[in-house]
């Protein structure tokens, strides 16, 4: 009997401790993982978040850069991490959707996570050499019609790739995909006229375009970018619906406690909010969510979503890793 009640009073300074634990989080600094090298779009989108997030949460949050593998190596980091919200993953559709198609994971994008947040969404722009003959969208899908034409990508699984292979798909038009490094690299060589188009998130493209050195031809997006109005959406130039957004998001590992969920949702939430890190990130060419679809349970639907639209498409296309 003795022994039972030592027990018992143990199991319950426990759980104390626990409960306890669980309501000073957070009590010391975060690591939020970046499964893409600094100065890119993912890498500069979590920092202007987690700028904000530092500010609700009371602590630090210290990027860490885990590039390659298309950021699986990043996000396995934090598949194997402790469930209790000091390491969570800045992930994408790359990262979440896409991989888990293209790459032999050792971790399950969907299983293995639990959904935090959305944050926003970077639509693709379709974008072309400046010496490209094609004034229009339509032009420019005739002009793949009869010509050889290349496509930079920043490799197989990325999403310039993918955007490129749907738009093939729904334009019955055929191109040979460059894989590059990454979309800067491909972008030089867009610039130098070396490469045809590329299908590039708006956050990359957007400063070639305002330079002069790129064409655009349309935002593969329902509504223009607020950052580039004179660009036509994809319904205006003529290939209605094909819509594609490199989404960002955040994820904890699976297990994470609800507390510590909804301690980590707040704090994105009130990050995206604020008017400073909305234009930053509007200057950027980004579209924030809406605060009904920024909740852990949109975030998980959306993803499902995802992963039943592109599963499919990756598959037929046969792209696999490299």
């Amino acid at each position: 009997m003795r022994n039972l009640l030592l027990a018992a009073v143990l199991t319950a300074t426990l759980a104390g401790i626990e409960r306890a634990a669980a309501q000073v989080y957070p009590s010391r600094p975060i690591t939020m993982v970046v499964g893409f090298a600094a100065g890119g779009p993912t890498d500069t989108t979590a920092r202007i978040v987690a700028e904000r997030m530092r500010i609700s949460l009371g602590q630090s949050i210290i990027i860490e850069n885990v590039a390659g593998a298309s950021g699986s190596i990043g996000a396995g980091r934090v598949a194997r991490a402790a469930p209790d919200g000091y390491v969570i993953s800045f992930g994408s559709a790359t990262t979440h959707v896409f991989n888990g198609a293209v790459y032999a994971l050792q971790y399950d994008v969907l299983n293995d996570f639990q959904p935090l947040a959305l944050v926003a969404a970077d639509p693709m722009l379709i974008v072309a050499r400046n010496s490209m003959p094609a004034k229009d969208l339509r032009e420019l899908i005739a002009w793949l019609k009869v010509n050889q034409a290349t496509q930079g990508t920043a490799g197989a699984g990325s999403t310039l790739h993918l955007a490129g292979a749907l738009f093939q798909r729904e334009t019955r038009t055929r191109f040979v995909f460059v894989p590059y490094r990454g979309s800067a690299p491909a972008t030089q060589d867009l610039v130098a006229g070396q490469i045809d188009l590329m299908i590039d998130l708006a956050s990359s493209a957007l400063p070639q375009v305002r330079a002069g050195t790129t064409k655009a031809y349309a935002v593969m997006d329902q509504r223009r970018l607020p950052s580039a109005l004179d660009i036509p959406t994809v319904d205006e130039a003529g290939l209605r619906g094909l819509y594609v957004s490199a989404w960002f998001a955040l994820f904890a590992p699976h297990g994470t406690p609800k507390n510590v969920i909804a301690k980590l949702n707040a704090a994105v939430v009130e990050a995206l909010s604020d008017p400073n890190a909305r234009a930053r990130l509007a200057d950027l060419g980004q579209q924030v969510f809406p605060p009904e679809r920024q909740t852990p349970e949109a975030l998980g639907a959306y993803q499902r979503a995802e992963i039943g639209k592109w599963w499919p498409i990756i598959k037929e296309a046969g792209i696999k890793a490299e």
